[in-house]
């Protein structure tokens, strides 16, 4: 009798979740040029759910793109941003927040882990999980279990972050097609799409988050030497990192860097156009 063929595994796809309202996670969005909806995902937290060309015709792992679309997302926000990610072969997880390196575990489509314990502990540090109940929840999603694969660990790591506030809506899965996650996120009340709109009004929403925001003396046009470090740390870091992903091919790191570069490009226009605004005494 012939044995039965193995069944493949799930297509690449992701979610991203922004520590933010709606509102202030989708001026950052545009500038990644990429189809996504967006959502709210709990009191304080959006996901956005993108359509996935980079990875379903262009070639590139979905690791690789969400890495670099997680960390230009939160170089350029003060709120830390989470991608989930599968593929048939793995499933695992980024964490970045601000210019700190990006965090991240790995586990095999059969749910064996391979990450490093660390990883998991300064996740829980840089969320502010629980130290103990949340952590101890975390280490079990480290051990060998034959009965859990890739997908119930990402529903596990989901079900310890309702304690920070994550509420995906409800059908919106992680190891689902990308369909079918565009079509629960799409019937969302609040669901909106987000497409590159140009850079007039793309830098336009940038400058009404920027004022509506109240991030103090490191935002653009506050006049502090914060603020202009800032915007030149992030051209400092955003050119050589768009010029290492159009070498490599890599578009979620180029779009890393054209994020960057964008932000701190902004940050020094509105600085400037501060200095030459601002009364003299």
């Amino acid at each position: 009798m012939p044995s039965e063929a193995p069944r493949p595994g799930p297509a690449p796809g992701a979610l991203l979740l922004c520590r933010a309202e709606p509102g202030s996670v989708a001026p950052a969005a545009h500038l990644l040029r990429e189809p996504m909806l967006l959502t709210g995902a709990g009191d304080t937290w959006s996901v956005l759910v993108p359509e996935g060309k980079p990875w379903l015709h262009g070639g590139e792992p979905v690791d690789r793109v969400l890495t670099g679309w997680a960390t230009a997302l939160a170089v350029g926000a003060p709120w830390p941003v989470l991608a989930l990610w599968w593929d048939a072969d793995r499933a695992g997880y980024t964490l970045a927040s601000g210019f700190r390196r990006p965090v991240g575990y790995v586990w095999l489509a059969n749910g064996t882990p391979a990450g490093e314990d660390e990883a998991m502990r300064t996740f829980a540090a840089r969320l502010g999980l629980d130290p103990v109940l949340d952590v101890q929840s975390l280490d079990h999603l480290t051990k060998p279990d034959p009965e859990t694969d890739a997908r119930a660990r990402l529903l596990g790591l989901l079900a310890v972050l309702t304690h920070a506030g994550v509420a995906l809506p409800a059908g919106l899965t992680p190891g689902d097609p990308a369909d079918r996650l565009r079509e629960v996120a799409g019937a969302q009340q609040d669901a909106r799409p987000v497409e590159w709109p140009g850079w007039r009004e793309a830098v336009r929403a940038e400058l009404d988050a920027v004022d509506r925001g109240r991030l103090g003396p490191w935002l653009p046009g506050s006049g502090t030497p914060r603020s202009r470090a800032l915007a030149l740390a992030q051209v400092t870091a955003g050119l050589p990192l768009t010029l290492w992903g159009l070498r490599r091919h890599s578009g979620g790191w180029a779009a890393a860097g054209a994020l960057l570069l964008a932000h701190g490009a902004l940050g020094l226009t509105y600085e400037l156009t501060y200095e030459l605004m601002r009364p003299r005494d």
